[in-house]
């Protein structure tokens, strides 16, 4: 018992416990703590691809460095959200000069340039986010609530049933009804053409998931009444009396007077 009491007397025995704490504590935070270095190393990879990307396929309208030219608007603060939407529904890059980019099928990219590309356009300036699928499923949503924020801010120009519409100049209001509702949400959040930008000040997360909720729904619905016509309302109906009823109107005038003959 003396000799080991004379050991912690020593005065090397106060920096050989430090020495052997300050180990156990490194080895234990070296397996238990998160690894930040390799996620940032990956995100920095993901961002310099999604700069070769975007230097090959979009600098020409867009700029060196985003920050647009006479052909196309500065991306700096557009988000992740923008890239994902514009260039996963086919609009980007734009194939011509147009007053709208148009939707297409003929996607040019897959889903980890996509990724990359949205990655480099958010390193370029805090923006929108990629929403979580949380508010884009229309999942434990409120379907009335949904159609009553759809009648005040998106009916005017998508229609009450998101059939879509004619704007002025040439451009129109897409037919939304059928889409996906991760780009629902993203272009609400992000004002693409001449969409206004709901942010969530304006329309909260849960009120964009019972929008998209509302638009399923109404894709979805039985239509009790016949043929819905496309959900165009009185322009569609008013088209087919004409069309329609005129050619009956005609049809029996011709045989009356056949008749009567």
């Amino acid at each position: 018992m003396s000799a080991l009491a004379a050991r912690r007397r020593h005065p090397a025995a106060i920096a050989v416990l430090l020495f052997v704490g300050l180990v156990l504590v490194g080895a234990a935070y070296s397996l238990l703590a998160p690894k930040p270095a390799r996620a940032s190393a990956v995100a920095a990879d993901q961002v310099a691809e999604g700069r070769e990307l975007f230097l090959a396929n979009c600098a020409s309208c867009h700029g060196l460095n985003g920050e647009g030219t006479a052909s196309g608007p500065t991306l700096a603060g557009v988000g992740a959200a923008a890239v994902d939407f514009q260039v996963s529904t086919g609009r980007m890059p734009l194939s011509g000069p147009n007053v709208q980019a148009p939707q297409v099928q003929d996607i040019r990219f897959n889903e980890e340039q996509i990724a990359a590309l949205a990655a480099y356009v958010a390193s370029l300036a805090p923006g929108p986010p990629i929403p979580d699928a949380e508010y884009t499923e229309g999942e434990n949503a409120d379907i009335s609530r949904g159609g009553e924020l759809f009648r005040i801010n998106c009916a005017m120009c998508h229609n009450f049933a998101g059939s879509g519409g004619a704007l002025t100049r040439g451009k129109y209001a897409p037919h939304i009804a059928s889409a996906e509702g991760k780009y629902i949400y993203e272009a609400m959040v992000t004002g693409p053409q001449s969409m206004p930008v709901f942010n969530d000040t304006n329309i909260s997360p849960e009120g964009k998931n019972d929008i998209i909720a509302y638009l399923k729904a109404t894709q979805n619905q039985q239509n009790y009444g016949g043929m819905n016509l496309g959900n165009l309302g009185p322009v569609s109906e008013g088209m087919f009396i004409w069309i329609f009823g005129l050619v009956l109107m005609i049809a029996c005038a011709w045989w009356l007077g056949q008749k009567a003959a």
